[in-house]
């Protein structure tokens, strides 16, 4: 399978001031797969310590972090020589070992023509056990395959070609295609081993069983996570993010029984682990956005659709057979697509329009910044007139553009300047923007 993000990775391997890179990201997202592959297509030697599945070698990294005495214990330990420039070093779950993402450090000041990859899927937890060597490292955020990937996946090149590219019309029948395409993705999800069942068998059932297995991955993670945290609260609150998306976090409304500092631990816990991603309010708008966005109101996205349908228990058949995309699960299903894309792109804080004002309840799904702009985005079915929160928010602040995502085709309305967008260019338009 092809991942986009992979030409970052080339591009890293010929970097001439090149730092050691840090692969951050959820469980089966993908990351060891992409360095096994550009182990294979670009070195001679590739060194792979894995230190949860060998705890032993974590002694390496005790006392003495020299990358030359490190490179020839595990030279001893391994086997294997360790080449500058024909070798690829790869340290995985490198958070088992807080003083080895030290270590990185002097790889880069000491050894910086060797090349060194390191990943781990609870960092954030190590981080806070550490001073993180800043400026020393290169992080590189690895996300679920997106519906483009999906696409690609599927041997289905062209459709994904339309998807990646700069928005353009298409015919009707491409949009059907891809229309009902998007409808197996929301099913399937963008977990790799997910995409390549359903690419083998073509069974969503089958994909299912593996998004059943990621998940118990995720629970056995529970235990793990630091501070401790009620695992029974975690297993509560992860279903409750699922079915929560779209929606402002209420503490309360994520699980019963539990006292609401507990269950904010618990829902911070999971961010961490980069199973959910806060999109935070914004109720004045301004450049840049995170100096107006709020830390106490938020809503989250999931970290993937699929498994968010699997947690949420939607029953298949009807989202399959529903004829309108924007109402399977109350709209909820597109929205998290649509942030899931736009995460994808961007890889960077996501934000939202609430109407600062008492007993209102006027929203508006995204607020991006291109091209030193803002545009409001919604997630929407319907007519212009049904879109009261985009204009009002039109109505208070300078909108040059509105982009409202729908399961129709392209269109627009010229005198206030909103368009619609199928929703499956929301990856491209998070990446290339949209002509007005």
């Amino acid at each position: 399978m092809d991942r986009y993000i992979f030409s970052e990775l080339n591009s890293w391997v010929l970097k001439e001031r090149r730092k050691p890179l840090l692969l951050r990201g959820a469980r089966q997202v993908g990351k060891t797969w992409l360095v096994e592959k550009l182990a294979q297509e670009e070195f001679e030697n590739y060194l792979k310590i894995d230190l949860e599945e060998n705890s032993e070698l974590v002694s390496i990294f005790e006392g003495n972090l020299d990358p030359q005495k490190i490179c020839a214990e595990l030279e001893l330990r391994t086997g294997i020589d360790i080449i500058k420039g024909k070798t690829l070093l790869f340290i995985d779950e490198i958070q088992i070992c807080p003083r080895a993402i030290i270590g990185l450090r002097y790889f880069y000041e000491k050894m910086p023509l060797l090349h060194v990859i390191a990943a781990g899927s609870l960092l954030e937890f190590a981080f806070s056990e550490i001073s993180f060597p800043v400026g020393r490292i290169q992080s590189l955020e690895i996300h679920p395959m997106n519906f483009s990937e999906f696409l690609l996946a599927l041997g289905y090149n062209k459709a994904a070609e339309i998807c990646r590219n700069p928005i353009a019309e298409v015919s009707q029948t491409t949009h059907e295609f891809l229309i009902e395409q998007l409808r197996i993705y929301w099913l399937v999800g963008g977990m790799p081993e997910c995409i390549k069942e359903y690419a083998r068998t073509k069974s969503i059932k089958q994909a299912a069983e593996v998004q059943d297995e990621i998940y118990e991955t995720y629970q056995m993670d529970f235990g793990k996570y630091k501070p401790k945290t009620d695992v029974n609260c975690l297993t509560t609150v992860f279903t409750g993010i699922a079915a929560s998306v779209g929606q402002q976090i209420k503490y309360t409304g994520l699980a019963k029984d539990y006292t609401i500092p507990t269950i904010k631990k618990a829902y911070e816990s999971i961010v961490l682990a980069r199973i959910a991603k806060k999109v935070k309010s914004v109720s004045t708008p301004g450049i840049p956005l995170e100096i107006h966005a709020s830390d106490k109101k938020f809503k989250n996205i999931f970290l993937d659709i699929g498994l968010m349908n699997r947690v949420m228990k939607i029953d298949y058949n009807e989202a399959l057979n529903h004829t309108n995309l924007l109402a399977i699960y109350r709209g909820q299903l597109a929205e998290q697509f649509v942030g899931q894309e736009f995460a994808t792109a961007a890889s960077k804080q996501l934000y939202y329009w609430a109407r600062d004002a008492k007993n209102s309840n006027a929203e508006v799904d995204y607020l991006m910044q291109q091209k030193g702009t803002l545009v409001p985005v919604e997630v929407k079915d319907g007519p212009s007139g049904k879109l009261r929160s985009l204009h009002l928010y039109r109505n208070a602040y300078d909108c040059k553009l509105s982009v409202v995502f729908h399961a129709g085709t392209i269109g627009k309305l010229k005198d206030e300047n909103i368009i619609f967008l199928p929703l499956y260019f929301a990856g491209s338009f998070a990446e290339h923007g949209v002509q007005i």
